[in-house]
């Protein structure tokens, strides 16, 4: 229903219920997994209108091996000389502080935030977020996939250096400033999601792994929630060589090396049914031990489910095929915790 997905305007145009600031981040990492550092990290600010305020970069010493260099180029002696986290926090505590944090796959970059200030004994001052890819989905952008070149050329903006933080920003505010006028315009609700900061880390072992250092409870640091119901009907089986469709039903099985709240949240946002359990409908089973005993390697065996490991999920995942139907037009459900 059209007033599911609507939200009151200003005289002027503009809605009302639209956040009042956003800050557009982008983050390298050393990797995907929840002991992955963060080594640089560039925030565009923008009023509450999509124009821009200012923006800030710094390389961030991880105080470790810099991971994929060849993605990112940031080599270990040029992240020698840079700042700890813990000494560039307050600068950018004030460049995220009372906005809504905007992202390409934002589940990705607020974790990584979210478990930097808790390493620095700090709370990220970050209560909403807003991804662009869901944003782009709700726009119905006739986009071939969701990958943030391809944003970036449907609305013109030339990337310039890929991978490097500042210029991913750059290119995301310019992306996601006409997705906002657009969405303003035709007044659609946005796809905000909330931000439950860490509050425990430990130079303790965790619990259930032995480490040098972790969240307490690493399996759950965050809380417990109940995921809103898929909205997309259940299309069948992944079929190997095909993409992912908005609706599939995908259970996981086993150690990730990303986090399995981290690897949920990325399905749910890229419109799949996270599935507690295992039947003859899910369409997928993730794990990287298919060969375990698990209830769920047992029962996929014999339902004949599909069985992929998490390096091919994650690759799956960048190109979702959208729903045959997009069922009311309804809001986007809240997350809830």
């Amino acid at each position: 229903m059209l007033e599911d997905r609507t939200t009151t305007a200003h005289p002027g145009g503009w809605p009302t219920a639209y956040p009042e600031g956003y800050a557009v981040v982008d983050v390298e990492t050393t990797g995907l997994a929840r002991d992955d550092r963060i080594i640089s990290a560039a925030v565009y600010r923008l009023d509450a209108r999509g124009e821009v305020e200012d923006h800030w970069y710094t390389l961030v010493n991880p105080e470790r091996d810099p991971g994929p260099v060849w993605i990112h180029g940031l080599t270990s002696e040029t992240l020698a000389g840079a700042p700890l986290f813990r000494d560039v926090a307050e600068e950018f505590a004030a460049r995220l502080s009372g906005r809504v944090l905007v992202a390409h796959n934002a589940v990705f970059d607020w974790s990584m935030i979210a478990r930097e200030y808790a390493r620095a004994e700090r709370e990220a001052p970050v209560r909403q977020r807003l991804c662009t890819i869901a944003l782009s989905k709700e726009l119905g952008l006739p986009l071939a996939n969701h990958k943030l070149e391809t944003l970036a050329a449907h609305f013109g903006v030339v990337q310039q250096r890929a991978h490097h933080a500042l210029d991913d920003a750059r290119v995301l505010a310019e992306a996601f400033r006409p997705s906002l006028r657009a969405a303003a315009r035709d007044g659609v609700r946005l796809p905000l999601l909330e931000c439950r900061p860490l509050t425990e880390w430990s130079a303790s072992p965790t619990i259930g792994r032995q480490s040098t250092g972790g969240y307490r409870g690493a399996a759950a640091w965050r809380p417990s929630r109940k995921r809103p119901a898929c909205p997309y009907p259940n299309p069948g089986r992944y079929q190997e060589g095909e993409p992912l469709k908005q609706g599939m039903r995908v259970a996981f099985s086993g150690d990730t090396s990303t986090e399995r709240d981290l690897l949920e949240d990325r399905a749910v946002e890229a419109g799949l049914h996270v599935a507690t359990s295992l039947s003859r409908l899910t369409s997928l089973l993730v794990t990287n031990d298919p060969d375990s005993g698990t209830s769920k390697t047992v029962k996929a065996r014999q339902f004949g489910t599909p069985v992929v490991d998490e390096a091919a999920f994650g690759q799956l995942l960048r190109d979702v095929e959208p729903a045959d139907e997009r069922p009311g037009a309804a809001a986007p459900a809240p997350e809830r915790r």
